[in-house]
């Protein structure tokens, strides 16, 4: 398997770009089979935190290896089992909604005047008139003008809904730009829009390009920047070269970390968190420890303090050795949470509140933060919005996504046109792409499948298997020839020349 196809593999499994990056091309495994071989303790020397070693060993499993048959085992009479505990049986929980005494007013009101209203409209209006004192003749002007509205926004039977709204979404499409956007108001965090997000979105890629969140506080943090800050700094990962600079001396074979004050106080650091989270790896487990005298002076403080990692005086390591150490150490991570590259505070232009911008995702962590407003956390990554919340909150960022990037494009689209996208692609329980190895490729037309790509390939195999095409669909009809089976097609007319006028009138 190629280097490109294994980190693609591991990626797909949940694993973050960087870290597959590194475990196939710094650490020189090339297939799953071989990391899953090394197994946690072999990632672990390679110089990898163990906690990330774990993860990854979880997420693609262990290699069985085969072991010879054992000779046959005498019968043994078995106890009886103990009774199983009974099961304690789920709780149903439920929130159905309360209506109010105006939405029950008006609910009356549709079912004696029988209007064909949805309860949402009806309960949007209620919400609208609240407080109003209006008489009964104007609630029922009301719903009459609401019933003639929705009925005028009914599409029409077999109208071709699918290819309106690829219409709908396709064309103003290629008005859009190609350029990636600054986050409103931080330009130093770049997030992705115009056309290449909108491919981002129907394509359901795992990761964006430009993964990005939005936190907004809750209590003092949103209120304090110092609050804010800390909040910040607790997000977005910290690694020793982010707080400390790392000097090899070839002449006693050890490894030099000097901490930097200033930053280590910014990021909320101590010595002796770095020499802890040091400790935990593998490659110098055992060998870090704290330097009582600073390499330029006395040491005033906890800050001052500088850490040697030195190898055993008994069996000094070669410098291939001390190499393979600093390479473990130089990323390591000391706090924040994976996959956070930065964390920026900005503050709301209207009501003076901070939240976090965040150049990374990672959804199931953020939401264990505190102080982070977990019922508002929002992120670019639909896949991992699907992945901690579920398909229906996935189907919502589809939406919420879309309409977004082609409303900052300046663009308008019918949100029904959308929302028949994410139908589609959310309808069977995951979140599939538009394309060959989505929505597209799996369509029970031959034609079409064969009209969207790998022409031959379709033909060929719907040709061994005796595969049928019922000509249901817009593609395969155009293809053959023949009316398509939507609109003026779905009618079918006869005349039948021998009948008698008679029976006609």
């Amino acid at each position: 398997m190629a280097q490109k196809d294994t980190i693609a593999a591991l990626v797909k499994r949940g694993i973050a770009d960087e870290v597959a990056t590194t475990v196939v091309k710094q650490y020189g495994y090339g297939s799953l089979g071989d990391i899953s071989s090394a197994g946690v303790d072999g990632l672990v020397e390679k110089g990898l935190d163990e906690a990330v070693a774990k993860e990854i060993i979880d997420k693609i499993g262990t290699r069985k290896t085969s072991k010879p048959r054992a000779a046959p085992k005498a019968v043994v009479a078995e106890e009886p089992e103990a009774p199983a505990e009974p099961q304690v049986p789920q709780e149903e929980y439920s929130n159905p909604h309360v209506q109010t005494e105006t939405e029950t007013k008006l609910m009356d009101m549709v079912a004696s005047l029988k209007l064909e209203i949805p309860k949402k409209v009806v309960y949007d209006i209620a919400d609208r008139i609240e407080g109003a004192d209006l008489s009964d003749e104007i609630c029922e002007k009301l719903l009459v003008r609401a019933a003639e509205m929705y009925a005028s926004h009914k599409m029409v039977q077999n109208e071709s809904a699918g290819v309106m709204a690829a219409h709908s979404i396709g064309e103003p499409g290629t008005q859009m730009n190609l350029r990636t956007f600054h986050f409103a108001g931080v330009a130093s965090v770049s997030v992705t829009q115009g056309l290449p997000r909108l491919i981002e979105i129907v394509d359901a890629r795992r990761e964006p390009s430009t993964p990005s969140m939005n936190i907004p506080l809750k209590g003092l943090a949103q209120e304090d920047q110092a609050l804010a800050e800390h909040v910040a700094s607790e997000i977005e990962i910290t690694t020793l070269l982010d707080v400390a600079s790392i000097e090899t001396d070839i002449t006693n074979m050890r490894i030099l970390i000097v901490p930097d004050a200033m930053k280590m106080d910014k990021r909320g650091l101590k010595v002796d968190d770095i020499v802890e989270k040091l400790n935990k790896i593998k490659a110098v487990r055992g060998l870090v420890e704290k330097s009582a005298v600073s390499f330029d002076g006395p040491v005033n403080n906890d800050v001052a303090c500088n850490i040697i990692i030195s190898s055993d005086p008994e069996n000094p390591a070669p410098f291939t050795k001390l190499q393979e150490m600093y390479e473990a150490i130089k990323n390591a991570r000391l706090k924040g949470v994976e996959g956070i590259k930065r964390a920026l505070i900005h503050p709301d232009p209207k009501t003076g509140q901070y939240s976090i911008v965040t150049e990374g995702s990672n959804l199931k962590e953020i939401l264990q933060v505190e102080g982070v407003d977990v019922d508002n956390v929002m992120t670019n990554s639909i896949i991992e919005i699907g992945d901690v919340f579920g398909i229906e909150a996935a189907r919502n960022s589809i939406i919420y996504e879309a309409t977004s990037t082609l409303g900052n494009a300046g663009l308008d689209v019918d949100v029904r046109h959308i929302m028949l996208v994410a139908d589609l692609m959310t309808n069977d329980g995951t979140v599939r792409a538009i394309g060959r190895n989505g929505v597209s490729g799996k369509k029970s037309s031959v034609l079409a499948r064969a009209a969207f790509e790998i022409t031959a390939a379709h033909l060929l195999h719907a040709a061994m298997v005796g595969e049928v095409d019922r000509l249901e669909g817009v593609t395969e009809n155009i293809i053959v020839g023949q009316p398509v089976t939507l609109g003026t097609g779905a009618i079918k007319l006869y005349y039948d020349p021998k009948a008698n006028k008679e029976d006609i009138e």
